[in-house]
């Protein structure tokens, strides 16, 4: 009897853990479902003006325009295009009519195009503001002596190249050789439902398991006793 309200107890703690951490990706799938549908309405948004004084939490994929001129001196960051390969992200300083330096993330070019010229100069920008989290303690130190970064990391740039700290991502083409990279919601992983999958797939085999070690002791006494 001992044995079998052991079994009991394991195997219902167990069952409760796994279906209430299934539960608690179904929520989190709720959660980010949310977050992601309004991200991408500010991305959809009508553009505005750039905010005087932007807060990452608060205006991260604000759609803003922005008019006023390309300058001189890029940053290529390296970036992988399925089914195209290698090539770059170009950030290059921008100066809005109002005298603000900020960085533009002007898109993607070809490994073989980056040494192309590019057109500078007088510019209407729209796009989205973006402070992107790409770096961590494994990513390689920028290689200064040819301006080749492996993530973007905005406060590292902006210095780097005299600017605000904020990065206007352009949803418009600045240059024939140059592809828009817009920002989206593709990026941003959403695995909560493979979760709560997997979570109440185990409850379902720790159930029958617990079913299996309660059932099995009777099973023994009555073979004996025939």
């Amino acid at each position: 009897m001992n044995r079998l309200l052991f079994l009991l107890t394991f195997g219902a703690t167990g069952a409760a853990i796994l279906l209430a951490l299934g539960v608690w990706q179904l929520q989190r799938l709720d959660w980010k479902q949310t977050l992601l549908s309004d991200i991408e309405t500010r991305i959809a948004a009508a553009p505005m003006d750039l905010p005087s004084a932007p807060e990452p939490l608060r205006d991260a994929y604000l759609a803003v325009q922005a008019e006023g001129t390309i300058l001189p001196g890029e940053l290529a960051v390296l970036v992988s295009r399925k089914n195209i390969g290698a090539g770059y992200r170009i950030i290059a300083p921008f100066r809005t009519q109002d005298g603000r330096r900020i960085l533009l993330d002007r898109g993607f070019v070809r490994e073989g195009d980056r040494e192309a010229v590019r057109a500078l100069g007088p510019a209407r920008i729209v796009g989205n503001l973006h402070w992107p989290d790409e770096t961590d303690k494994f990513t390689p130190a920028p290689d200064r002596a040819n301006e080749t970064w492996f993530a973007r990391d905005v406060a590292a740039m902006a210095q780097a190249l005299d600017t605000e700290p904020l990065l206007l991502i352009a949803a418009n083409a600045t240059d024939p050789v140059l592809t828009p990279l817009p920002v989206g919601t593709e990026g941003i992983p959403n695995d909560h439902l493979q979760y709560a999958i997997t979570w109440f797939s185990l409850a379902v085999v720790w159930i029958a398991m617990t079913v299996y070690f309660l059932w099995r002791p009777r099973a023994r006494k009555s073979g004996e006793a025939t």
